[in-house]
This record gives C-alpha cells, structure tokens and sequence, in this order.
C-alpha cells in the first residue's frame, strides 16, 4: 500500500495494490499492520456504506471530540468527489479544505484524520461509497456545515441545478456560525 501525502497535515491518500487479470481483480484495503508500517495507529471499530445517485451531495459532516471520527473511505461502485475540511484551530490548513475523486476504477482510499468535516458528491450514475470509523456514531455529537458555504468555496463538480440534499444536510450552518472544539 502506498501512502501519499496531500497539501494538508496528517491527511493522506491510500493507494492499494492491486492484482487484475482476466477474472477481476484483488487489492487489500486495510490491514492493521501494513497501517502500523506506515506510521497510521488508527484501529477501526465500524463500518458504513452509502449508495447514492449522481447529483447526491452528502456532507459536509463531522463529530465534535471527545467523540469525534477518523475515517478511511473508499467508493465500491461509481466515481464521487471526496472533500476533507480542516477544523483544527492550531492548523495551519484550518478551514482549508483538499478535494481527490475516489472510484471503483482508481481504488483510492482518503484517511480522514479526527477534526475534520466530510462529504462527498455523486460523480456517477450511483455510487456505492464505504467508510470504517475509528470510533462509534454518537448522535449528540454530530455536527455539520453547509456545503456551499462561500467561506469554504468548494467546487462539488455538480452543477447547482442537480445538486441534490438532505434536508437535514440543507439546514447545516456556515463555517464561521459552526460548533468546532478541536
């Protein structure tokens, strides 16, 4: 597994190796040791998929510490734009964000360290998105920003005419009004 760095601290691209032939294809995408080999001490405790329809913009979403989430995700079918925001107040990147395109084509994987707001946009016809959690969904802890909020200026590659969201995603805050103790 090859880790490459983004212009964000602690925010990395897993690239898995993969083995194709004529019958598919196998790659690991996780393994505890391979993760410890490269300096990632993260344990994972749950496991989430998504399938959505193109246009889809899930996010952005995050948990405020102590129950806050790291994350590995990953898209099983279809191609999404992945956005990772940072929240961390003593960053240098705080409020900065890095976008990459996860595909079942491409097998890229985003780690997503705690302090971070998530989401993603559908690319595709559908997508089938996957993602392992460092720590339990805690309801009162989760928290979110507006997705098109013009501080953030995220290009979801959608146009504004097929975005298609939550109304509990619709009613998130903008980025200055956000509860964030990171």
């Amino acid at each position: 597994m090859e880790l490459i760095k983004t212009p964000i601290q602690d925010l990395y691209i897993l690239k898995p190796r993969v083995f194709e032939d004529a019958r598919g294809f196998f790659c690991e995408t996780y393994n505890e040791k391979t993760f410890q080999d490269l300096g990632l001490n993260i344990r994972f405790c749950q496991d989430n998929q998504s399938k959505s329809s193109y246009g889809v913009i899930r996010g952005l979403h995050y948990q405020l510490a102590p129950h806050s989430q790291a994350k590995l995700v990953s898209v099983l079918q279809g191609r999404v734009w992945d956005v990772a925001v940072d929240l961390r107040n003593a960053s240098p990147s705080f409020g900065q964000h890095f976008a990459v395109e996860l595909s079942a084509e491409n097998h890229l994987q985003l780690l997503i360290p705690k302090g971070f707001a998530h989401g993603f946009a559908v690319l595709s016809e559908t997508a089938l998105f996957s993602y392992k959690c460092d720590a339990l969904y805690h309801p009162a802890a989760e928290r979110g920003i507006m997705y098109n909020d013009p501080h953030l200026n995220i290009d979801w590659r959608i146009p504004a005419e097929a975005v298609s969201v939550s109304p509990k995603d619709s009613k998130h805050p903008l980025f200055v009004e956000a509860e964030m103790n990171f």
